[in-house]
């Protein structure tokens, strides 16, 4: 080649015929990974006084004699009058650049980019499929627990068992999902080429060219890859996978956010887990796992509906309904559920949260406030409480534990305590903002009531949040409860310490939730102040 040749050569990353042959050479190629290297050079066409210059990227305008020299060097057959004025070159209908251009946008379905995603839709599992989870069992079980033994029913139901995709990084046996080895196997393109150290216990590693658990290996964004890959498989292969990725909480949004924001701008279906959740729930392996702030995290994702469930009853309902609406309705959300290490008694779904028939709440409307974020779970038992001595406290995760004996505490003291589950804050928040925006475009119209507010009309005393979450996760609700309102929460860094240890630190524990209501009912004048210094004296000496 000459000296002018060479000094012509485009680069190739810009030069259409090098691409075009690079890719038909990838494509030909069998048998081995292949990679296309395009070399480029910033703002390629704009001139020399833009090229390869940081100045590129507030390059908004070129000047005319900018636009001049563009037009000149592209060849773009505009006369100098509309190139000064920066008019757009339209070919005529009949060229062959534009009937090229109409052909391909007729083939890829219309002018403007459409997402059809056709798929089958998978009907939610039965109700029935969960009924031991509705009927509650006294034995202590983890919601993790509950979750793995969910994960083995949906694998065995027979509409949706085959496109279930249980991921893990390396913490299977963590989670206790060891257990879905011998039904599920874990994903191998070669099977299983070598013998497991845990050959001779009962369930042991089992790889399969069939299995349907991915098991990534020490690697959360390998496990993210594979969760995107599934979670958006309807739209690209007309494949309803269902992705349930389990993780150490603390290791999802702070190590992978931007791949969890990827998957909301994917439209990505399925279910992150965070285990071990709570910054005090998972005593005992130090600071690095006590995650109090993913479920903050979580809201600012767009399209992520977030569920820190309390009890087996609510991780089922909302599982089931996240299906109803990724699957069936083809509704573009994901879910990030927080479940826990902490064993407890596994309540029964009340079928009605007041003892008096004519007060109760029928199971579907406490089913539509698990989807919600917020319904009654229990009533007081105290009827003979002294006008003005009521309080309400909200819980979620573990620490409903907590708040269920803050509730005895309160009542023993002759303060009437109605019990209300929070499964989302994030849910609660969301809908009275579109309230909100729906009242201020609507001035001129009665205004609307968001759900927090229908729910809690009428009621009467003071509220507490209770949450093993930073304050300001049920803090967000303060503007529509119809009471004052005190939050408790794990804002800080974590502490190496035992679980009761942590609690009383944090103030999340049953003694601070039943001081912080009758603080609140102090400031009420409702109840005397030296009467709470005598419950406090009780109270946190317990």
């Amino acid at each position: 080649l000459t000296d002018e040749e060479i000094r012509t050569i485009k680069r190739g990353g810009h030069d259409r015929r090098k691409v075009y042959a690079a890719f038909r050479e990838a494509r030909q190629t069998t048998g081995k990974p292949v990679v296309v290297l395009l070399k480029t050079v910033k703002g390629d066409g704009l001139g020399p006084r833009a090229e390869g210059r940081n100045t590129v990227h507030q390059k908004k305008v070129l000047n005319i004699e900018e636009r001049l020299a563009l037009a000149e060097r592209l060849e773009i057959p505009l006369d100098r009058a509309a190139i000064e004025r920066a008019d757009f070159y339209r070919p005529a209908a009949d060229t062959p650049e534009m009937q090229y251009l109409m052909a391909r946008r007729a083939a890829l379905g219309g002018v403007l980019p459409v997402r059809r995603a056709r798929f089958p839709r998978p009907p939610a599992p039965a109700r029935e499929t969960f009924a031991e989870f509705f009927a509650g069992n006294d034995r202590p079980a983890s919601t993790t627990m509950v979750m793995v033994r969910l994960l083995a029913k949906l694998l065995r139901d027979p509409g949706i068992g085959k496109f279930i995709v249980p991921i893990v990084p390396d913490e299977a046996r963590t989670f206790g999902m060891d257990g879905l080895f011998p039904q599920a196997g874990i994903y191998s393109p070669d099977g299983q080429r070598y013998t497991p150290v845990d050959a001779g216990t009962l369930v042991p590693y089992r790889e399969a060219k069939d299995g349907q658990i991915l098991q990534e290996g020490i690697c959360e964004t390998g496990a993210m890859a594979s969760f995107l890959a599934a979670g958006i498989a309807y739209a690209n292969h007309a494949l309803p996978m269902v992705p349930f990725y389990i993780f150490y909480s603390m290791f999802g949004f702070q190590r992978v956010g931007d791949m969890i924001w990827a998957c909301g701008d994917s439209m990505a279906k399925g279910f992150l887990l965070g285990g071990t959740s709570g910054r005090t729930t998972l005593n005992g392996e130090g600071v690095q796992h006590q995650d109090g702030h993913t479920q903050l995290i979580a809201s600012t994702v767009p399209n992520l509906d977030s569920y820190d469930p309390a009890f087996a009853f609510e991780l089922a309902i909302i599982v089931r309904d996240g299906i109803r609406r990724m699957y069936h309705e083809n509704e573009d959300v994901f879910y990030y559920l927080t479940i826990t290490n902490q064993a407890y008694p596994q309540p029964a779904m009340p079928a009605r949260t007041d003892t008096a028939a004519d007060t109760g709440v029928a199971a579907a409307e406490i089913e539509a406030g698990v989807v919600a974020g917020l319904y009654c779970f229990k009533r007081a038992a105290l009827r003979d409480a002294s006008a003005g001595l009521k309080a309400h406290l909200f819980g979620s995760g573990a620490i409903m534990v907590e708040v269920l004996l803050a509730a005895q505490l309160l009542e023993a003291a002759g303060i009437a305590c109605d019990v209300w589950s929070a499964t989302s804050y994030n849910c609660l928040v969301r809908d009275a903002q579109a309230v909100q925006r729906r009242n201020l475009l609507n001035a001129g119209q009665p205004a609307e009531s968001c759900y927090v507010e229908r729910l809690l009309a009428g009621e009467t005393g003071v509220f507490v949040a209770a949450s093993d979450y930073m304050k300001s996760v049920p803090g967000r609700i303060a503007q529509w409860l119809p009471g004052p309102f005190a939050v408790l929460g794990t804002d800080g860094f974590g502490l190496s310490e035992a679980r009761p240890e942590l609690r009383e630190y944090f103030e999340v524990n049953a003694g601070w939730i039943a001081d912080s209501a009758a603080s609140l009912l102090v400031r009420q004048g409702v109840l005397p102040a030296n009467r709470l210094t005598e419950l406090r004296q009780c109270w946190h000496s317990t």
